[in-house]
């Protein structure tokens, strides 16, 4: 049957429609299916026996670019006389039997940090595992911001007895000899900045403004803003000097380039000290086998420990702490993140103190 001009075009065009209607479905289809957004990663799991809090505001103070970040607060601490977690952070008073450098700087300063220093924020910049012998922190540097009480007068002429103000600077940074040297400038009346470190100085020179961490960084720090001690740390960006020590082990280089964060938090828990240790691995499969190497490590530690010639080596108390050590360190994993969480008791740690050795 002979077409229309009129059917011809009805028909050009339904083809037109139903070609397009194809077309379309398929770029939907398609194109959902590219920006279809990937599923959420788990949340990470929060640590045993600490709440989730806003990070204490001294931590703002602190540089946003540092990628290892730490606080302790020595007040909370302070009150735990009878706890081993004071006497292992060095916050209860040394004694007569004090280092005798030290106890000449509290009696020329009148600062003892074991009474006088409530809290401190600090931020590290980590270049190397390795430091030389007698160069101190090499060229990693550090800066803490610290509160308590301090006598300004007498912290300044100690300082001035080898060092220097540096010209020029408001509020006055003094600097002192060392290894490795420290430059420090008092904010306030009871606030103290201190840097060390190659070019370190630089850190106090520059304007210290409260200023939020990165979303990354927040996030962790939430999850331990709860503890007495804790340190987080973004290890997606560290320099290639850090990777170095791995340099022989191509398996423990990707291990380590495959962790993107570190979380760390203790809190004092009767007599012990509950402590947990997070790593945020790049995927579940590097998770497995962190989890599966470290327990590895475990196995070899205490196979090592019943070989005389180690023990040899080693104090009878001193074997009995790794021993401890060992049995009491759990090793779990939940999808991307690896945890080791170890229970430190004071029996562990009378174990750890010279003795003498075995055989001896």
């Amino acid at each position: 049957m002979a077409l229309t001009s009129t059917n011809r075009a009805l028909i050009a065009v339904a083809a037109i429609i139903v070609l397009l209607a194809f077309a379309g479905g398929i770029a939907y289809y398609y194109f959902s299916r590219e920006r279809t957004v990937p599923p959420s990663p788990p949340p990470a799991p929060q640590l045993p026996g600490i709440e989730a809090a806003a990070p204490p505001d001294l931590l703002s103070e602190l540089p946003p670019d540092a990628p290892v970040v730490g606080y302790v607060d020595a007040a909370s601490l302070r009150g735990l006389k009878n706890s081993p977690l004071a006497a292992v952070l060095g916050l209860t008073s040394p004694g007569p039997e004090a280092d005798r450098e030290y106890a000449e700087f509290v009696r020329q300063t009148g600062f003892d940090y074991t009474r006088d220093l409530d809290k401190a924020a600090i931020a590290f910049w980590p270049q190397s595992l390795y430091v030389t012998p007698g160069n101190g922190i090499g060229d990693n540097r550090v800066l803490a911001i610290a509160d308590g009480r301090f006598d300004q007068e007498n912290i300044k002429a100690y300082a001035l007895r080898t060092g220097k103000t540096v010209p020029s600077t408001n509020p006055v940074v003094y600097e002192v000899p060392g290894n490795p040297p420290v430059s420090f400038e008092f904010l306030s009346p009871t606030r103290i900045a201190l840097a060390s470190g190659h070019g370190s100085r630089n850190l106090l020179l520059q304007p210290l403004k409260p200023t939020p961490p990165e979303p990354a960084m927040k996030a962790r720090m939430n999850r331990v803003a709860g503890a007495s001690i804790f340190a987080v740390a973004r290890t997606d960006h560290l320099p290639s000097s850090f990777y170095a020590n791995f340099a022989n082990s191509p398996q423990l280089d990707r291990l380590a380039r495959s962790v993107r964060g570190l979380s760390l938090a203790a809190k004092p828990d009767g007599d012990a000290i509950a402590a947990a240790l997070d790593a945020e691995c790049d995927s579940a499969k590097s998770a497995l086998e962190i989890s599966t190497l470290l327990d590895g490590f475990r196995m070899v530690g205490s196979m090592a420990l019943s070989d005389p010639k180690t023990l040899q080596q080693m104090t009878k108390e001193q074997a009995a702490f790794v021993r401890a050590l060992i049995r009491q360190l759990k090793i779990t994993r939940q999808d991307r993140w690896v945890r080791l969480r170890l229970d430190i008791t004071a029996q562990m740690l009378d174990g750890a103190r010279p003795a003498a050795p075995l055989g001896h």
